[in-house]
């Protein structure tokens, strides 16, 4: 039935949020309503205007053919007076309550008082579901009420009803209407700067566990690897923001404002920062480089800093405990926090500034609760102290090179997406975790180096080289194993000494000599195996001593190579030729602060003796590259990390002198093949010497003999009696020329 529009026949009526008709308008209505069951109570008269849903109630004064709206509804509804609508029935459904709402708060007063009105919002939220019993609001819908003698504007914001609960239902409808009920969770806060002061526990913002999205995934955001580190995150930065704030204020605590995310470059922390935002429900994160913060005016870099936090204090002004999360992702900040009174930003004193207006914006006299600041860098050494101490940057999340599970995890993220697309090939899913473990030492955008160096080679291969202007043939482009076999040999890792290297130290391969042989490689094999499975053994290092030529550092890098262990760095005084004392041991010392960020690693450290440059005569050796050594040798690594050291010498007893040998664990000796023995015969016989020569060759051993130097005289004597058989004068004159 048609009915006009007319006004309230008392404004006391404005804070029912009812409509009201003549008595036989809702008696016609009525008795088209289904009867209800005898044990309900009379459901109340739901009527549709427009988008919104309102509760019908009989009046004398309203004319028969009107419907009397308060100016509030008639806003929502955009409706005039004396407009002719026709209202229907809206019959509600179990899938229509409402679960929970949350609902913005207001003066409907246009003068602020002087104080802040106090509102008890759990009083405010029995006396709403009173009041409001079975009303229909939408999101966006705004009601008046009389609460306390305050007359307050009341805004629906958000609303869950049945229906998006059961993710079974097939929910067609494109408006969101929830019906209050007594089991309705009602959350309220205030409107951007109302003169409101609310406390109780139905407070919205910061709990109720809706800082966090419904529906997100590490892989979806393209994250692996980093499952522990996000379990960190969370527990000690978003915990106590998802219950409500009188609880967090109950127990006497303020939220966590800083994370630090420091490691090596590749392994993730701008990616991890990136994505934190997209999984909350939260303002956009601010995200900013460090170096972008300088500004060449006096002034200008605090300015810069005073604006990133301003949006955070306007809405912590007016909303109070019920502000959302303001993110800051600063990126590069050794750039603009390093240690005050280090000289950072030349004479000007710009960096020590910056710090201090940060400081003060953290953790100063009016110190925010809605902000959390994420603060990335590969040199946490060089932060200023201050920045980093509980209250300000209070979380410290280390992003180090991802184990076995994350590298696996990883590249099943890059390859996703042709793996979708038909594009991978059907031989490559079951070999990822082999591929996993062969790139060991990767961090994650290694690993995405890896994944796009293979797609390199399946690209090329769909090109035909002799015809560049012909169109590529997309349906034989495919990603098969050999492919990722050919990019691991391609792609090296920064981190750890590349294979190749460390093969270099033993490419003529390993000769098994006999019982001492198995015996240094029993007894190191029982070191790594020790470091690898014993979770009380974080620091061990091993002396490799023998006279030269024995092939000691050849056994050691052989060893390390297929020690399993993922981190293995070399550290030798070929790569510090020109460097100054300090200089080396700066280096000696970044070695190992790298090998401090794996779980697990070796460092092999090749000749001692050239390395603290020791010479028989003049200044004997550098002290500072000794001391460093000492230092390092005896200092356990982090928590959770375990490092084996594994040194070469052959000057064993100049080493005893310096005090150094006692900083090792463990002494193991390679010693020289002696004549006679049956390890020369199998040096001989590995070396390609026949067998009817192998004796006579041997015979000619008289004294011990270092197996690289038994190796290198066969050799020239091979050469030199041009061809495979070795002439027996021949060798002898090689090892007279050799000096032996």
């Amino acid at each position: 039935m048609s009915l006009s529009v007319e006004n309230l026949p008392k404004n006391s009526l404005a804070y029912t949020n009812c409509i009201y008709l003549h008595p036989a308008q809702i008696a016609s209505y009525k008795s088209e309503l289904s009867p209800a069951p005898e044990s309900s109570s009379e459901p109340k008269l739901l009527l549709n205007v427009g988008l919104y849903v309102f509760t019908a109630l009989p009046h004398s004064s309203v004319s028969e053919n009107g419907i009397a709206l308060n100016g509030l509804q008639r806003q929502a509804a955009s409706l005039t007076l004396n407009q002719v609508i026709t209202p229907s029935i809206f019959t509600p459904t179990a899938s229509t309550t409402a679960s929970s709402i949350t609902l913005t708060i207001d003066l409907l007063a246009k003068s602020k008082p002087s104080n802040p009105v106090p509102i008890d919002t759990e009083v405010l939220g029995e006396m709403f579901k009173q009041t409001y019993d079975q009303h229909v609001l939408t999101p966006g819908q705004t009601l008046a009420m009389d609460f306390e003698g305050s007359k307050l504007k009341i805004t629906c914001q958000t609303l869950e009803n049945l229906s998006d609960l059961d993710t079974s239902a097939s929910n067609t409808s494109t408006i969101t209407l929830g019906q209050i009920l007594q089991p309705t969770q009602c959350l309220f806060q205030k409107a951007g700067g109302a003169s409101l002061s609310l406390s109780g526990k139905c407070q919205s913002g910061g709990g109720g566990g809706t800082i966090f999205n419904k529906k997100f995934d590490f892989v979806s955001l393209g994250i692996g690897g980093l499952d522990e580190q996000f379990n960190t995150i969370f527990r000690r930065a978003f915990a106590s923001r998802i219950w409500p704030s009188h609880v967090v204020q109950s127990m006497g605590i303020n939220h966590c404002r800083g994370i630090l995310l420091f490691g090596p470059p590749g392994c993730g922390k701008t990616l991890i920062a990136r994505q934190i935002g997209k999984a909350l429900n939260s303002h956009p994160p601010k995200i900013v480089n460090g170096p972008e913060i300088l500004d060449k005016y006096v002034g200008g870099s605090e300015e810069k800093i005073r604006a990133l936090f301003a949006d955070a204090e306007k809405e912590q002004a007016s909303q109070g405990d019920a502000s959302q999360l303001h993110i800051i992702i600063l990126d590069e900040m050794d750039a603009i926090c390093k240690s005050r009174g280090s000289g950072a930003g030349g004479n000007t004193g710009v960096g020590d500034s910056v710090v201090n207006q940060l400081l003060s914006k953290i953790d100063g006299v009016d110190a925010l609760n809605n902000i959390l600041l994420i603060g990335m860098t590969n040199r946490k050494d060089m932060i200023d102290d201050a920045l980093l101490r509980p209250g300000r940057l209070e979380l410290h999340v280390e992003i180090g090179l991802p184990d076995l599970k994350g590298r696996n995890q990883i590249l099943n993220i890059h390859t996703k997406s042709m793996r979708e697309a038909g594009r991978l090939a059907e031989d490559v899913v079951p070999q990822l975790p082999t591929i996993a473990e062969k790139s060991k030492n990767f961090s994650g955008a290694e690993i995405e180096g890896l994944v796009r160096s293979a797609s390199s080679f399946a690209l090329s291969r769909a090109i035909d080289p002799k015809d560049l202007s012909k169109a590529p043939d997309i349906s034989s482009l495919e990603v098969v194993y050999e492919d990722f076999t050919r990019a691991l040999s391609e792609v090296e890792p920064k981190f750890g000494a590349k294979t190749a290297d460390m093969q270099a130290y033993y490419r003529g391969g390993m000769v098994n000599y006999g019982t001492p042989f198995e015996g240094i490689t029993e007894t190191i094999n029982r070191v790594i195996e020790q470091m690898k499975t014993s979770t009380k053994t974080p620091l061990m290092s091993l002396l490799v001593s023998g006279e030269p030529e024995t092939g000691k550092t050849a056994l050691a890098a052989h060893l390390a190579n297929n020690s399993g262990i993922p981190f293995v760095r070399v550290i030798s005084a070929d790569t510090m030729i020109g460097m100054s004392e300090s200089g080396k041991a700066l280096e000696i010392n970044r070695n190992f602060m790298e090998a401090y960020k794996s779980p697990l690693s070796l460092i092999l450290i090749d000749d001692l003796e050239r390395l603290i440059e020791y010479i028989r005569v003049g200044p004997r050796f550098s002290n500072q590259v000794l001391q460093a050594l000492l230092v390092l040798l005896k200092k356990p690594p982090p928590e959770d990390k375990k490092l084996l050291v594994v040194a070469t010498t052959s000057i064993p007893l100049l080493l005893e002198d310096l005090s150094l040998t006692q900083s090792f664990s463990l002494q193991v000796q390679v010693p020289m093949l002696e004549p006679g023995e049956e390890g020369v015969r199998k040096v001989l016989i590995d070396a390609g010497v026949s067998d009817k020569d192998v004796e006579a060759i041997a015979g000619a051993i008289n004294k011990p003999i270092g197996i690289k130097t038994l190796l290198m005289v066969t050799e020239m004597a091979r050469s030199n009696s041009g061809g495979e058989d070795i002439d027996l004068n021949m060798f002898l004159e090689c090892l007279h020329t050799v000096g032996y």
